[in-house]
C-alpha cells in the first residue's frame, strides 16, 4: 500500500454525529475526539511522515458561543490526556493558525503541546486551529510587502518557494491527500495555498466514525491513483 507522505483531514460531521442521537453538539466533538487519537496512532503506525487535522477555522468563531467554549475545553482535555503518549510515541506538533485569539487556557496547553514536542522526530501532527487558508495568504503578502518596503526583497524575483516561507506551513511538505468526512464537497478554507495538487477524499462518514479500517480505505483510493501534477505520463 503506498502510504502519502502528507495527509490531511476536514474532520466534519461531529454535530450531525450528535443530532442523530439526540445528543448536544459538544458531545460529537467529544466523540470526535477519541477517533482523532486513533487515527494519530494509526498514522503513526502506518509511517505517515506529515498528518494535519482542522480543528478549528477562523469562520468556527459564528457557531453559538456554548459550542466553541465546549470545543476549547475539549482541546485542554486532549492535550492534558494525550500528551504523555504522544511524547513516548515521538510525535512532533505543531500549530497552524492565530493561536493568539484563543481562550488563555487553550493557548496555553496549545503551546505547551507545541514545545514540549519540538525536539521529536516521528510523525508531525499539525493542528489547524483558528485557521484559514485566505487569512493565512494574507498574512503571507502582507509579511512579504513589509519586506519589499524595507529593501529586503525585490517583488520582481519573488519565487512559489519564497511565499511558502512565508506561510504556518513553512518547511513542510504540501498535502498528498486530504480527507474530508460528512460527506461535503468542499475544501472550507483548508491549506488553500498548499492543495493545489492535493488528491481528494471525501466520505459520507462522519468524524466519530472514521476509524483507522477508513483511513486504510482512504489511502488506498489515493494509492490506486495516477498523480500527474499537470503532465503527461
Amino acid at each position: 500500500m503506498a502510504i502519502p507522505q502528507h495527509i490531511a483531514i476536514i474532520m466534519d460531521g461531529n454535530g450531525r454525529w450528535a443530532k442523530q442521537r439526540g445528543q448536544i453538539r459538544v458531545q460529537g466533538h467529544k466523540a470526535g475526539m477519541e477517533s482523532l487519537r486513533e487515527i494519530v496512532r494509526a498514522c503513526s503506525d502506518l509511517g505517515v511522515g506529515c498528518l494535519t487535522v482542522y480543528a478549528f477555522s477562523t469562520e468556527n468563531w459564528k457557531r453559538p458561543a456554548d459550542e466553541v467554549s465546549g470545543i476549547f475545553k475539549l482541546l485542554v482535555a486532549y492535550v492534558a490526556r494525550e500528551l504523555k503518549e504522544l511524547q513516548a510515541n515521538n510525535v512532533r506538533i505543531r500549530l497552524l493558525g492565530d493561536v493568539s485569539a484563543l481562550p488563555e487556557d487553550a493557548r496555553r496547553a496549545a503551546q505547551e503541546a507545541q514545545t514540549s514536542t519540538a525536539d521529536n522526530t516521528g510523525l508531525q501532527f499539525n493542528i489547524a486551529i483558528n485557521y484559514g487558508g485566505r487569512a493565512e495568504i494574507l498574512r503571507a503578502v502582507k509579511a512579504i510587502a513589509e519586506k519589499a518596503a524595507a529593501g529586503e526583497l525585490d517583488p520582481a524575483s519573488l519565487t512559489e518557494e519564497d511565499f511558502a516561507r512565508e506561510l504556518y506551513t513553512a518547511g513542510l511538505p504540501d498535502p498528498d491527500l486530504i480527507i474530508r468526512t460528512g460527506g461535503e464537497m468542499r475544501l472550507s478554507n483548508f491549506l488553500t495555498w498548499q492543495s493545489a495538487y492535493s488528491e481528494l477524499y471525501v466520505t459520507d462518514t462522519y468524524w466519530p466514525d472514521f476509524t483507522p479500517a477508513k483511513l486504510n480505505e482512504a489511502i488506498e483510493s489515493y494509492g490506486a491513483r495516477e498523480r500527474r501534477f499537470g503532465g503527461i505520463k
